[in-house]
This record gives structure tokens, sequence and C-alpha cells, in this order.
């Protein structure tokens, strides 16, 4: 999902992966970072300790860009059904 966001907008995508355990240390929310795992565009904290929809993703980079947030897809009853 990064990568083609990165070529679809003008942004620099860093991928931060380490040990659960280093997540867990008082070092680490010394730092006043979210909860791993996490999506941050700018300083905004999209979302902490869960998973996220690229859609909320792309419209965080749009806010953060200052573009108009792309309009949400139609599900079908499938994607209805199973959260796709």
């Amino acid at each position: 999902m990064m990568p083609r966001l990165g070529a679809n907008y003008p942004i620099e995508i860093d991928v931060t992966s380490k040990p659960i355990a280093d997540y867990q240390t008082d070092e680490y929310f010394e730092l006043d970072l979210p909860v791993a795992p996490a999506v941050m565009v700018g300083d905004e904290i999209v979302v902490e300790g869960s998973g996220i929809s690229e859609e909320k993703v792309e419209a965080a980079i749009c806010r953060h860009l200052g573009m108009p947030e792309p309009v949400a897809r139609k599900k079908g009853i499938l994607g209805r059904l199973f959260g796709g």
C-alpha cells in the first residue's frame, strides 16, 4: 500500500519496523510516539494500535497536502459483508 501511495502523492514515506519489545520500553514511551502498529501523516496520528484501510491513509495524506479527499469507492455486497 505505501509504495503505491508514495508514487501517487508528493510525499516521503518512512517505515519503521522493530521487534515488539522495542516498542514497550520506557525509552520509547518517553518519545511520545504512538503505540505500534501506527500510521502517522505529518504530525497527525491517523491510527495507533490497530490496522487501517488504504482509503483512510489516502484521505489523511490528502488532508496533509491540502488536497480534496478522494471520493469513497462504493462497495459491492461481498465488500460490505467481509469488510473489503
